[in-house]
């Protein structure tokens, strides 16, 4: 490529980038390439596509209780719950994950370790936030800068091939296609703060997200150092997380004083739904 196609395709990813910034509730600018309809829709195909994988969990009290803390969360976030699909998966894996598309999967794994709702309101506020904060656009996005901008981003787009695989790694469910895209560590942090907020105005106790990360950490047992990873350590996200219970109990005590308080029961599902 000659000089001068190489400073027109330099000037013509640095527009594009400009036209496609935004900014998170946290203040932070990120790059987001692609249409959100266009990542909802393959968030919705990747979600249908697991469930035919991954077997659900058909206890009813469990799938219930479950749902009653998903949709308690997706209000406090603002969105209208009625409009997300919330799936128990039957597996020992310690995990949940939410999709564009307004999608949520909940291993049963993982009620080992969030042991009360808060614990789990903790876990989803922290996943809704990835959505809400657009994560998933901007990995993808940061991917196919490096891969050749929007001609990888039509390319993924168009449905099939690297391209598509690379995205949905991006948006969290790369291990259905044999890849792994995690979120970095300024993107889970920026969770954390958010999904707390999240919790807090939902009327769960924000002090339990950094019990819930305990129970991780002493569930994890020895795992890589935080230069190896690219998650915070435990001990780095317990610590970020108490700085920031200050203001979120703030926001829980109001929402308790309002009449909000979520009835979420492990034994017995949804007992009256949080208003």
């Amino acid at each position: 490529m000659s000089l001068t196609a190489v400073s027109l395709a330099a000037l013509s990813l640095a527009a594009l980038s400009l036209a496609a910034c935004a900014t998170t509730a946290t203040g932070r600018q990120q790059l987001l390439l692609l249409p959100e309809d266009e990542l909802g829709a393959m968030g919705e195909k990747a979600f249908l596509e697991l469930k035919s994988q991954q077997p659900a969990y058909a206890e009813v009290g469990t799938n219930a209780y479950v749902d009653c803390v998903a949709r308690a969360v997706l209000r406090g976030a603002g969105g209208d719950p009625s409009k997300w699909e919330v799936v128990v998966f039957e597996s020992d894996d310690v995990n949940a994950f939410a999709l564009p598309g307004r999608k949520i999967g909940v291993y049963t794994g993982l009620l080992e370790v969030a042991t009360s709702p808060d614990q789990l309101a903790a876990v989803l506020g922290h996943e809704v936030a990835h959505v809400t904060q657009r994560h998933g656009n901007e990995r993808v996005s940061q991917a196919f800068v490096a891969e050749g901008g929007m001609a990888a981003a039509d390319a993924a787009l168009g449905g099939e091939g690297p391209e598509r695989d690379l995205a949905l790694a991006a948006l969290g469910v790369g291990v259905q296609v044999g890849a792994l895209m995690p979120f970095g560590r300024t993107q889970e942090s920026e969770a954390d703060v958010v999904g707390l907020d999240y919790m807090a105005r939902a009327g769960f106790d924000p002090e339990a997200a950094v019990t819930l990360w305990q129970n991780m950490s002493a569930a994890s047992g020895d795992s890589l150092p935080e230069f190896l990873s690219t998650h915070p350590s435990h001990d780095t996200r317990i610590a970020n997380l108490q700085r920031r219970l200050p203001p979120a109990l703030v926001t829980y005590q109001e929402a308790r004083a309002s009449g909000v308080v979520p009835h979420c029961s492990p034994k017995g599902g949804e007992l009256t739904r949080a208003r």
